[in-house]
């Protein structure tokens, strides 16, 4: 059995500023724990996230799915802190879309699938929740 969980927020701010944090990484890095994400975005290109957390060194990983401007990006996922081998089976989806938001701005939406135990998607949901409230505090204050 595998879990899933999503996470929305409203941002007010241009739908090409959003995009723009999301997927270059001088802005992913600025809200994002400070990783370094490394990817072209090209269908099937590698996907790497690196940095340091809690004084050690990471490298996530994963392979690009999707990729529309402006719409909807998807890579899988394999995280060096899961403790599990990196199958292609193993990793987890990640999918965010963007549409309009009511009364203007942008609706972001991510969803985490393929996730191994409740409490792992539980932690993940917590994780994106603070990852979703930095990204529009970021955006918002450079709109």
């Amino acid at each position: 059995m595998s879990y899933s969980t999503s996470a929305t927020i409203d941002i007010h701010a241009p739908r090409n500023l959003v995009w723009r944090a999301l997927t270059e990484p001088a802005l992913v890095k600025q809200y994002f724990f400070g990783t370094n994400l490394e990817t072209t975005w090209a269908l099937g290109s590698d996907l790497f996230f690196r940095g340091e957390w809690e004084g050690k060194p990471y490298e996530d990983r994963g392979t690009v799915i999707a990729f529309a401007p402006e719409k909807t990006l998807s890579y899988n996922y394999w995280s060096a802190f899961s403790g599990k081998e990196d199958k292609p089976e193993l990793r987890h989806l990640i999918r965010f879309d963007l549409e309009d938001a009511p009364g203007g701005g942008v609706r972001l939406k991510i969803d985490q699938s393929n996730i191994d135990t409740q409490e792992h998607a539980d932690h993940s949901a917590k994780n994106w929740q603070g990852v979703l409230a930095e990204l529009k505090k970021f955006v918002e204050a450079r709109k």
